[in-house]
């Protein structure tokens, strides 16, 4: 594929990620041409459906997910703490709350293989993660990589903006919140008087 083909496409992706997260998965797809810029008939030479333009959005988050995980695993050893703080950052970042739901009406019906086996290759990467964070003792044993990816995606759904515009510091709060909650307990020393 042709350069300028590869930064159509992925420019098609973005709009269409952009668009799925603020108004959810009926968004009319001539939206996400014009936002990427692009005619409606470019958009499906590149994506002949909904459905296939929603596997390009699923496997860019995974692939971002994943990458961040690989990179967090990459710096476990020398700055353990950090690297985790960063990695729930970045899948803060992702908007998976708001993606969620348009996601799951488009692909858990007919999910690609393609969109499975990148599942399975990111929830390896992020187990991997957690299985070296648990051993610098920053979570909870219990904790799995779906359970923690389904976790911030709910914690990051959208919020009204009534409400945004009340507390605007909501999310960030919960996921301090969420993430003190996954870390291990740590034995506090009692003095004993006597």
């Amino acid at each position: 594929m042709r350069s300028d083909a590869v930064r159509r496409r992925e420019t098609i992706v973005r709009a269409a990620r952009h668009l799925f997260a603020a108004h959810g998965a009926a968004v009319p797809l001539e939206a996400v041409a014009e936002t990427a810029g692009v005619g409606i008939a470019t958009l499906y030479r590149n994506f002949e459906s909904r459905s296939a333009l929603a596997d390009a959005v699923s496997l860019a988050i995974l692939a971002e997910m994943e990458q961040a995980a690989s990179e967090a695993l990459a710096q476990m050893a020398g700055r353990p703490a950090a690297a985790w703080h960063d990695f729930l950052v970045r899948l803060v970042e992702l908007e998976l709350g708001a993606l969620t739901d348009a996601l799951a009406l488009l692909v858990a019906e007919d999910l690609s293989e393609e969109v499975r086996t990148a599942q399975d290759r990111t929830l390896a990467e992020v187990s991997a993660l957690l299985e070296a964070a648990r051993t610098a003792g920053l979570v909870r044993a219990e904790l799995d990589a779906l359970e923690l990816v389904l976790a911030i995606g709910m914690i990051t759904r959208p919020v009204p903006p009534a409400l945004r515009a009340l507390t605007p510091k909501l999310v960030p709060r919960l996921v301090t919140v969420f993430a003190a909650g996954l870390a291990t307990a740590k034995p506090q020393s009692r003095k004993m008087s006597g």
